[in-house]
C-alpha cells in the first residue's frame, strides 16, 4: 500500500516535471528566421531603425531577422498581418504611435483589437517629428510660415507620412493651434513623403527625425522646428514650435509588438534584446546622428504609454472633424 502511494508521488512528480518541460519548451526563441514586420514604406524613419535593429538582433542570436515592409491603411495592414501570426514568436511588429491614432481614426474598418490582439514587448524609442519646408517656399523660421499661411489660405499643401500618422495629426495640431489652413496631402510612408517634399509636390512635411535629418544634410529642404517640448540633441538649431505656436507637442515612439498568445518569456527575451541592442555604440552614435532618443521601455511602460495616447488622439481627432476611415 504505501509502495504504491510512493509510485503515485513519484509518477505526480515526473508528470509536473515534464509539464514544467513542456512549457520552458514551448516559450523557447523560434529556431528559424524571423519576420519584422514594418508596417510602413522602405527608406522611413521605422524602417531604417528595423534593419539596423535587425542586424543587431541577428548578431545577439545567430539567427535570420528579416525586415518585411508591409505598408497600406496607416500601417494597419502590417499591423493586422502580425496580430493574426502565430504567436510562436517567429513574427512580430516595428511600429509607431500611428498606432495608437488609428486605433480610433480607423475604427470602422478595424478587423482586429489593437489592445487585445498585440502583446507589447518593448518601448525602442522616441523621436521628434521635424516642421520641413521645399526651399522654394519664402519662410525660414515657424514664424513666417504661418504668416504665409495666413496670407494664402488652403493654398499650401501639408505631406503626411501616412494617414493617421503623427506626421499627419502634427500637421492637423499645427493648423488647428496657428489657426491656419493647410491641404493635407497623405503619402505611404516617411520616404515616400520626403521624396515628394524634395520635387515640390508638397510645400511642407512634419517628417521623422531620422528622414528630417538625412534629408536636411542634402540642403535640398529646410527644416524649421521639432514637436517635441525641447530641442532635440541632434537637430540644436532647430526651436521647439511650441515655444512659437503654443501646444504643439506631439512626439512619435518606436515600438515592438507581438500577437495575442505570445509566451511571456518570449516577450521578455525580445524586450531584453533591444536593451541590449541599444546599448551598442554604433546604434547609439546612429540614433544620437537621426535626432532619435533611445528608450528600452519594459512591455508595461509601453502598455501604459499606447493607453495614454489612445485617449490623447481620440481627442484630437474629434476637434478636427477627421473624418473616420
Amino acid at each position: 500500500m504505501e509502495m504504491r502511494s510512493v509510485f503515485r508521488r513519484t509518477g505526480a512528480a515526473v508528470f509536473a516535471a515534464a509539464m514544467v518541460f513542456s512549457a520552458q519548451a514551448q516559450a523557447e526563441w523560434p529556431d528559424k528566421a524571423v519576420r519584422l514586420i514594418v508596417p510602413f514604406g522602405t527608406g522611413g524613419g521605422t524602417d531604417i531603425q528595423a534593419r539596423l535593429l535587425a542586424d543587431n538582433l541577428r548578431q545577439q542570436t545567430g539567427q535570420n531577422f528579416i525586415v518585411d515592409n508591409r505598408s497600406g491603411a496607416g500601417g494597419l495592414i502590417g499591423a493586422e498581418l502580425v496580430a493574426k501570426s502565430r504567436p510562436d514568436g517567429s513574427t512580430f511588429l516595428f511600429t509607431t504611435a500611428t498606432l495608437a491614432i488609428n486605433t480610433t481614426l480607423y475604427a470602422k474598418r478595424l478587423k482586429f483589437n489593437t489592445r487585445t490582439d498585440l502583446v507589447p514587448a518593448s518601448w525602442v524609442s522616441n523621436a521628434p517629428n521635424v516642421l520641413c519646408v521645399h526651399p522654394a517656399v519664402p519662410a525660414k523660421s515657424v514664424k513666417e510660415l504661418v504668416a504665409l499661411a495666413k496670407k494664402r489660405p488652403g493654398e499650401l499643401n501639408n505631406g503626411a507620412n501616412t494617414p493617421g500618422s503623427t506626421s499627419h495629426l502634427a500637421g492637423e495640431l499645427f493648423a488647428q493651434q496657428a489657426n491656419i489652413k493647410t491641404v493635407i496631402i497623405p503619402y505611404t510612408g516617411g520616404g515616400p513623403a520626403m521624396a515628394g517634399l524634395i520635387t515640390g509636390d508638397i510645400d511642407m512635411l512634419f517628417a521623422t527625425g531620422p528622414v528630417a535629418a538625412r534629408a536636411l544634410k542634402t540642403g535640398r529642404v529646410r527644416c524649421l522646428g521639432v514637436t517635441t517640448a525641447e530641442r532635440n540633441r541632434s537637430l540644436p538649431d532647430l526651436p521647439a514650435i511650441s515655444t512659437i505656436v503654443p501646444g504643439v507637442v506631439i512626439g512619435n515612439w518606436y515600438s515592438m509588438f507581438f500577437p495575442k498568445g505570445t509566451p511571456p518569456d518570449i516577450v521578455n527575451k525580445l524586450s531584453g534584446l533591444i536593451k541590449n541592442a541599444l546599448s551598442d555604440k554604433k546604434i547609439d552614435a546612429f540614433f544620437a546622428r537621426e535626432g532619435i532618443v533611445p528608450v528600452g521601455g519594459s512591455p508595461e511602460e509601453l502598455r501604459a504609454q499606447f493607453e495614454a495616447d489612445i485617449k490623447k488622439y481620440a481627442a484630437l481627432i474629434k476637434a478636427r472633424n477627421i473624418p473616420l476611415r
